[in-house]
């Protein structure tokens, strides 16, 4: 069956929503339509087993639960089963309700649980009371869902065509639910790239994925795998933390016949249920953007007593983007290199490679994946391939078992021109990538070469210190009335008593207030001669306050010094410089700083604190630099015609209206 229908299943299928339409809001119909389309899929599933389960299920009634469900599991040839004589279509038109909750509770575990998440019993009840439930019933009992009409990837493309309705009609974002299927074909794809070694027949490929939505990357996996290689098992493992979409990825694996205890509910960051596991392919569209303050807590707890024990041992990103926390947590579920290592795709957003200036969380999260050497290669998008947002998107590529020829490099592929239109959008998804393009980004990336569309950095390429740039202070002194006035108002001045402020600004008043003083030295000799003859002893901070109200900032001055003589710093012309990591900081620093300002000098002090060179490290990658390509700007005669044109057009247009 191709994807056109898939779409037009889904619609059919969707249609059942003209029976809801006036009892039950729009944004209610995914709630009710994609549970009932599980349950007639699963039904579908069982139907080759069914007479086989019922015996069964009469024969060991009388054995204890975990007994009973084991040999009921035996005689389903399934992950699941149901012991219910009943199906869809001969529950009673008179209970329909009854004999439905029935026949749900009749389900293994796993199943019923699906149910329980997707609080199909409380629809039930809406259903009933509104005369609606038996007729729902009907329509979906005559929908042919089963194995053999429709395929396990087929049916995640229905799934996925349901689910995206859903999210249009409740006017939720469906980026939230699930990653599209080009997409995540693409990742798979390159994860997945020279990986035949791992592949082999009779081994165990370990697929997790932190955000696992509807479980779309673990059925591309899971599919891409059985495709290209023979007798491998793929143990598929995933956590997802809205329920609903944990409902339809576990109903997912179910049907695919995958085990489920891999499949978790909850917040992956704050609260890890697959604590401790290792897994050879990861596989993550993280949501781009999403502040983390509800778990902030334990995240930075985590951060500051467990360290690099934890999974935040290098830093954390800002508050309002956790995508990068994404990221560390399964770079902590990588396998050691010596048992084979891991490879990890994530989806991000543009802010990842950039964010955050040299010794922020965000830079010392890149700092410490590219110092390891596990990004292999950074593919970015076309714009407009999400339903929820049209921003531009990178697919990250990362390993701890890098291949010889890739080890210190990273490599940058700009496929932003590797869209094809839709022919209808998809809330934001205007754009998707074809087989064609996909396989053209894959080739690319295997081929590890140069070329319009690749790049190959060394790793200290995206890496610079950030050096301190001080000039002195040059000051020039006055005891104008205005100053004096200035000096009058400062805080330290105006907590002394009235006889010790008069005593001040008596003291100021016998300096001469034409003069201007360029040397701190002079002026600081005369103004002690001053408020010596009137007996008054000052503090360090009052004559700080008395020096700052009566100085200006004069280019002229003469450098300010301090008391071991060197140069003070005028912090108001602080600067900083980026210096390439690699190169000497003082030999750039005569090149490109001293030439234009002579008398700066690199404050030494300001040293990284894991390196203790001077200059902090940070580390970014400029994706969109590497490709600019300058396109020189039109002649201005070109430029002046289409103006002329324009505003003699406007110019007839108002003639025309004036008329």
């Amino acid at each position: 069956m191709n994807t056109e229908n898939h779409t037009q299943l889904a619609a059919f299928i969707w249609s059942v929503a003209d029976l809801l339409r006036g009892d039950f809001k729009q944004s209610q119909y995914g709630r009710i339509i994609l549970p009932f389309t599980l349950l007639r899929r699963l039904e579908c599933v069982l139907e080759p087993t069914r007479a086989n389960v019922l015996s069964a299920a009469q024969e060991h009634q009388s054995k204890p639960d975990p007994v009973r469900d084991k040999l009921l599991l035996r005689a389903a040839d399934q992950p699941f089963f149901n012991a219910s004589p009943l199906t869809l279509g001969t529950l009673s038109d008179t209970q329909t309700g009854d004999d439905l909750m029935s026949y749900v509770q009749s389900f293994s575990r796993d199943a019923r649980e699906i149910f329980e998440h997707l609080e199909f019993e409380g629809f039930i009840q809406q259903l009933s009371a509104n005369n609606l439930l038996y007729q729902v019933v009907q329509r979906f009992a005559a929908i042919d869902l089963s194995p053999q009409q429709l395929s396990n990837y087929g049916m995640g493309l229905v799934f996925e065509e349901l689910i995206r309705k859903f999210a249009e009609s409740s006017n939720e974002t469906a980026g939230e639910h699930f990653t599209p299927r080009d997409i995540v074909h693409l990742t798979t794809s390159l994860v997945l790239t020279g990986q035949e070694d791992r592949l082999q027949p009779h081994r165990i490929i370990t697929v997790y994925d932190p955000t696992a939505g509807t479980g779309g990357f673990l059925s591309e996996s899971d599919e891409y795998i059985q495709q290209v290689s023979q007798g491998v098992t793929v143990s598929l493992h995933g956590q997802e933390l809205n329920p609903e979409s944990y409902a339809i990825c576990k109903a997912d694996m179910l049907i695919k016949g995958q085990a489920v205890e891999q499949i978790k509910l909850g917040n992956t960051l704050s609260d890890d249920q697959l604590a401790g596991e290792r897994f050879d392919i990861m596989l993550s569209n993280p949501p781009f953007g999403v502040e983390w303050k509800k778990v902030q807590k334990a995240i930075t707890d985590e951060h500051t007593q467990k360290g690099f024990d934890g999974r935040f041992g290098p830093g954390l990103p800002r508050v309002s983007d956790g995508s990068l926390l994404f990221l560390m947590h399964l770079v902590s579920k990588m396998r050691p290199r010596q048992e084979g290592g891991s490879r990890i795709g994530i989806i991000l957003n543009g802010s990842p490679l950039f964010t955050g200036g040299a010794g922020s969380g965000e830079s010392e999260i890149r700092r410490y994946l590219l110092q390891h050497d596990l990004v292999e290669a950074i593919i970015g998008l076309p714009t407009d391939m999400f339903y929820n947002t049209g921003i531009a998107t990178y697919v990250w590529i990362l390993s701890n078992h890098k291949p010889a020829e890739r080890r210190g490099k990273v490599q940058l592929i700009n496929a932003t021109g590797r869209a094809s239109k839709m022919r209808k959008s998809l809330g934001s998804k205007r754009q998707y990538v074809a087989d064609g393009d996909i396989n053209e980004i894959v080739r690319l990336y295997g081929a590890f070469g140069e070329a319009e569309e690749s790049r190959i950095f060394p790793v200290e390429a995206f890496g610079y210190r950030r050096i301190t740039v001080e000039r002195p202070l040059r000051l020039n002194f006055q005891a104008s009335p205005e100053r004096i006035q200035r000096l009058l108002e400062e805080k330290p001045i105006q907590k002394l008593d009235g006889t010790t402020r008069l005593g001040i600004q008596a003291a100021c008043e016998r300096l001469d207030a034409e003069r201007v003083y360029t040397n701190r030295d002079a002026f600081l000799k005369d103004l002690k001669a001053a408020l010596k003859a009137l007996d008054l002893k000052l503090g360090a901070p009052v004559m700080k306050a008395i020096l700052g109200a009566l100085s200006e900032r004069d280019p002229e001055g003469s450098i300010c010094t301090d008391n071991q003589g060197n140069p003070e710093p005028d912090t108001s012309l602080r600067d900083n410089e980026n210096v390439p990591l690699g190169e000497s900081v003082f030999d750039y620093f005569e090149r490109e700083v001293k030439p234009h300002v002579p008398d700066a000098w690199i404050d030494e002090g300001k040293r990284d604190p894991l390196d203790g060179e001077i200059g902090i490290v940070g580390f970014e990658i400029p994706f969109n630099r590497h490709f600019y390509t300058f396109t020189p700007p039109r002649p201005l005669e070109e430029i002046d015609a289409d103006l002329k044109a324009c505003t003699d057009r406007i110019k007839r247009m108002i003639e025309a209206l004036s008329a």
